[in-house]
């Protein structure tokens, strides 16, 4: 395997799904179930690296040419559960939403229009072969989607502080030599994820019109239906852990804070809902406004 940077790439968030090797079909289960004995296996920095590095020549490769065998490995209770990076497929979703984050000026400069036209032909053709694909992957820029939190509870919040809030420098020194990093992150089994949904559609539904709020849940609810009942959904900080202050990362615990705003719903208290949500976009706008100071 080539030499990966050890430089650390900001950001991305991301809501996966391992599913049990029992999910999947033969011959693709073996291959996972042969990865899964793999030592060193690539991080979720070494794919956002190697995607990056694809935008470098020139013409770009604004999709990879073939699609990704890695995967994200756990062992939950002696039962191996994989995450399948699926990179091609989840290139191709991520072009349809470029041109609402990035002005057209900026968008040809970075993927030219020919460069855009190519890939969605080429996910048009591949579509009509798979037309049930789907990733086991959702990435977000700048911010964990309210909705996402919904999924989780307080309770399954890990926080690893590790080396947060030091310099650049130092977290590759530490990277470098195998120090704990950063992390911030929840895991949930499938069963809890989806009845979690449930509860907070039927609050939202009995007290609010339908809105972008309602839509992104029942959003993220279908996609996961098309999973195993045994899997497990893990919600991850990802990067941003590494440009958020210790501090910060120690005093947020948004998922309690979507969890109380929906009780404060299902009660019929709409004063204490607002405040929690007060809260919840407080903070994430004073993450997302870090993307423009840099």
């Amino acid at each position: 395997m080539p030499k990966v940077s050890s430089v650390v790439v900001p950001y991305a968030t991301y809501l996966r799904v391992y599913e049990p090797l029992a999910a999947f079909p033969e011959p693709e289960r073996s291959h996972w179930a042969r990865y899964a004995r793999r030592l060193g296996r690539p991080s979720y920095q070494d794919e956002l690296r190697r995607s990056l590095a694809d935008l470098l020549p020139t013409p770009p490769v604004a999709v990879p040419v073939h699609e990704s065998g890695d995967a994200f490995v756990l062992d939950v209770d002696g039962v191996v559960c994989v995450c399948p990076w699926r990179t091609r497929l989840r290139g191709w979703q991520a072009l349809d939403g470029l041109a609402e984050d990035l002005p057209p000026v900026v968008l040809d400069a970075v993927l030219p229009p020919v460069v855009r036209r190519q890939a969605a032909q080429d996910y048009e053709r591949w579509l009509a072969r798979n037309p049930d694909a789907r990733p086991w992957i959702r990435t977000s820029t700048w911010q964990v989607p309210i909705n996402w939190f919904v999924l989780v509870s307080d309770e399954e919040r890990e926080y690893v502080k590790g080396v947060g809030g030091a310099a650049a420098g130092a977290r590759d020194a530490a990277a470098a030599f195998g120090d704990e990093q950063p992390s911030l992150r929840y895991r949930t089994p499938m069963v809890q994820a989806r009845r979690r949904v449930a509860r907070a559609l039927r609050a939202l539904r009995e007290a609010v019109d339908e809105g972008p709020l309602i839509d992104g849940l029942v959003d993220v609810g279908r996609w996961l239906e098309e999973f195993h009942p045994r899997s497990l959904v893990e919600l991850d900080y990802g990067g941003l852990v590494h440009v958020l202050p210790a501090g910060e990362l120690e005093g947020d615990h948004s998922a309690a804070d979507v969890a109380e705003g929906v009780e404060a719903l299902r009660r019929g208290d709409g004063a204490a809902a607002a405040e929690a949500y007060g809260r919840l976009v407080e903070r994430w706008r004073a993450v997302r406004d870090r993307r423009s100071a840099n």
